[in-house]
């Protein structure tokens, strides 16, 4: 019995022993499926590609699920494949074309439909366009006003108005108030013969190429043909002074071209070849000048050749208002003095004239007659028919100083008849 019993603990002991590696064996299998389940749990892409080979090879991840695969960065690294998505996700955000300006200083600025800013047209060329269509707009037929009703003062004595006068105590002080720079000046109603304003209108001055007005009205008188030609030569030619002029001696032009080249840009040798051609010359010529002058009552009025060159045609502003007022019942003196430029034959070259009166081609201004002038001793002058606030006028600037003088005064005129209209009542006269 006790034989029996040792043989079987000897029996289990040997049997213990054998048992003891199987043991760790399975331990060691257990240990690694805990690792490889972790291992799956850190990485289910990579225990997925473990849990299906075949699989494997016939999916293609796409771009998208490998970022999304990245593990989160940590400790302030960033994962440079997730930035790269992230500025590619930024960019794809951003409108596509210009970006438009920023207003500077609060102000909107107009974009065009390709980013750039559209031209604004400016205001001044607004306001010509308003003019303009205002301009062409019918007005009422100006009516010529009769002579009668124009009576000159008595005449001071001929003397030239120097430019201490110009600027003396006849410029105003008070406000709405006109002030002219002119030497000498008037402003007269030409249909009422009302007296506007006045400026050492009586005494008697110089009036340069002023005089080409009466010579137009002359030479229209004769009732001559106006087609026929005439020739420039030496006598028209100007060496007292030696003013310019691009009407060469032997030019052979139209009497009509003649009187608008005299009348518009103020032509000394197409003036005086107009009086050179007169029944009689120039002495019968002179004389019919004077003799209309007297017919107009122009009292204090002398003139000695055609085109103003000398300083002993004299004249005072109100003997001139006289003198346009008649010169406007002439269609051809209106259109010719008022043309803007032309281009005229010359010696078969074609030459473009202007016409002196830059206001002229102003569309804020509707001028019906124009005629400037200037030598020396007689300053720049300038003389107009024309319809201020609605109202026609005759406009007379002796002996300004100034290049633009002139220019500023008839300007100054206007504003200060239109600021009176606009307040509806008549400039007042001064």
């Amino acid at each position: 019995m006790r034989t029996k019993l040792g043989s079987i603990g000897l029996l289990l002991a040997v049997v213990g022993a054998l048992l003891m590696p199987i043991e760790a064996v399975h331990a060691a299998v257990q240990g690694k499926s805990t690792a490889a389940a972790q291992k799956s749990k850190a990485s289910p892409s990579a225990a997925k590609g473990k849990a299906g080979a075949p699989a494997q090879k016939s999916v293609v991840k796409p771009v998208a699920q490998k970022v999304a695969a990245r593990p989160v960065a940590q400790k302030g690294k960033v994962d440079p494949v997730a930035r790269k998505g992230t500025a590619k996700l930024a960019k794809s955000a951003e409108p596509k074309g210009r970006i438009e300006p920023v207003a500077r200083k609060g102000k909107a600025q107009p974009i065009a439909s390709n980013g750039k800013l559209k031209a604004v047209a400016p205001v001044a060329q607004k306001r010509t366009a308003r003019l303009q269509a205002a301009k062409a707009a019918p007005s009422p037929r100006l009516a010529r006003a009769p002579v009668e009703r124009y009576v000159s003062p008595p005449a001071t004595p001929k003397r030239h108005l120097t430019r201490a006068l110009a600027s003396s105590a006849d410029l105003w002080q008070e406000p709405g108030q006109l002030a002219v720079a002119s030497g000498s000046a008037l402003v007269i109603g030409q249909e009422g013969g009302e007296l506007l304003y006045e400026k050492n209108a009586n005494a008697v001055v110089p009036i340069a190429s002023i005089t080409k007005v009466m010579t137009a009205m002359v030479v229209l008188d004769s009732l001559p043909n106006l087609q026929a030609a005439i020739t420039i030569s030496d006598e028209d030619v100007d060496y007292l002074r030696g003013s310019r002029s691009r009407l060469g001696v032997g030019t052979v032009i139209t009497r009509e071209t003649a009187l608008l080249l005299a009348l518009m840009s103020s032509e000394n040798r197409a003036a005086n070849a107009l009086g050179r051609h007169y029944p009689g010359g120039l002495p019968a010529f002179v004389g019919a000048m004077n003799r209309k002058a007297a017919s107009l009552g122009m009292r204090n009025t002398r003139f000695e050749d055609p085109t103003g060159l000398s300083s002993n045609n004299v004249s005072t502003a109100h003997d001139l208002a006289r003198m346009v007022a008649a010169a406007y019942g002439y269609p051809l003196i209106r259109e010719f003095s008022t043309t803007p430029g032309v281009r005229a034959e010359v010696k078969g070259r074609e030459l473009g004239f202007h016409n002196t009166n830059q206001l002229v081609s102003s569309p804020t201004w509707e001028i019906g007659l124009s005629k400037t002038g200037y030598i020396q001793e007689a300053g720049k002058c300038l003389v107009m028919q024309a319809r201020v606030a609605d109202k026609p006028v005759v406009i007379v600037l002796l002996d300004s100083a100034g290049k633009q003088t002139r220019i500023g005064d008839a300007n100054r005129i206007k504003r200060w008849m239109e600021s009176a209209s606009a307040a509806g009542r008549l400039p007042t006269r001064v």
